[in-house]
């Protein structure tokens, strides 16, 4: 006899307006324990430090993940210069220091090379394994790693403030896998004056914007109560950048256990990754062949 799970089988996604303050994994915990979910996940990590959404996965919703991580995401990030730091962020101590100060066009001119397709080394201090360890945990014990360059596409990345000539508020829109922390240090070095970031807020990431997050206070004030319920948006909203086809009876019975089956599609090309539902609702992802979807995550 298999093992009964614990909590409800809810699904769908949960918009947190992350404060500063508190981990990734703690606001997921705490969201699965509101909502007495059997299963939570989130669709990229903020710092600790960091303001902003934080989509929480519930349930089924879980299997859409890789949908939103690819997606675009845009933070505003206020970057102080003159003090590198250890972090790279106003948490680290300061390793180095200057009095120069660029002026708005140097920052301009600056950023062009920061926009398309970059190689950018991650922070020190950041999740990134190394030999089986997180770089962050062989930074605390003052190990000084050489942590190879990543690919990250910047779709945009714009100077939006500057209220005084120790900062400057910046904007970015990237790809997955991008560290503001690592622009602020880079941005610094390369005006000749160091850098690090003050503050940092995700906007918004893919289909979920800052605006309409629920605060934790919030979720403290609702848990276990239907209202939170209302606040879940439904698992599909993760699919909007992927074609829907739509399933026969008979299709959704066999994609359902898995095989590939009979969907309605039209304009769809051969090998085009897309969603299926029937009667309403999402059934699978999978790729679009010859009349069938050919399932690669199920949706119960």
């Amino acid at each position: 006899m298999g093992r009964v799970k614990k909590g409800r089988a809810v699904s769908g996604w949960l918009i947190v307006d992350k404060p500063a303050g508190i981990t990734s994994t703690a606001v997921v915990n705490k969201v699965k324990w509101a909502l007495a979910a059997q299963k939570a996940g989130h669709a990229g990590t903020l710092d600790p430090a960091a303001t902003g959404v934080l989509a929480v996965a519930l349930g089924e919703a879980t299997k859409t993940v890789p949908h939103i991580t690819d997606a675009l995401k845009c933070y505003r990030f206020m970057v102080r210069f003159g003090t590198a730091t250890t972090t790279d962020d106003a948490e680290g101590s300061v390793i180095a220091s200057s009095d120069s100060r660029p002026t708005d066009d140097a920052i301009r001119t600056a950023l062009a090379p920061f926009r398309g397709q970059i190689e950018q080394v991650p922070p020190q201090f950041s999740a990134v394994k190394v030999d089986g360890e997180r770089a962050y945990d062989l930074a605390r014990e003052g190990e000084r790693l050489d942590l190879a360059p990543r690919p990250l596409w910047v779709d945009s990345l714009d100077l939006i403030d500057r209220p005084d000539p120790d900062h400057a508020l910046l904007e970015m829109v990237c790809g997955k896998g991008g560290y503001v922390r690592s622009i602020a240090r880079d941005l610094g070095a390369a005006l000749g004056c160091h850098g690090h970031v003050l503050w940092l807020r995700r906007e918004w990431s893919g289909p979920f914007d800052a605006k309409d997050g629920i605060t934790l206070d919030e979720i403290d004030r609702l848990a276990h109560s239907p209202e939170l319920d209302r606040h879940l948006k439904p698992l599909e909203i993760a699919l909007d950048d992927l074609p829907q086809v739509t399933a026969t009876p008979e299709g959704a019975a066999r994609i359902g256990n898995g095989n590939p089956g009979m969907v309605i599609a039209t304009g769809i090309d051969w090998g085009t990754e897309v969603w299926a539902s029937y009667q309403g609702r999402a059934i699978a992802i999978g790729r679009y062949q010859a009349g069938e979807l050919h399932p690669s995550r199920v949706f119960n």
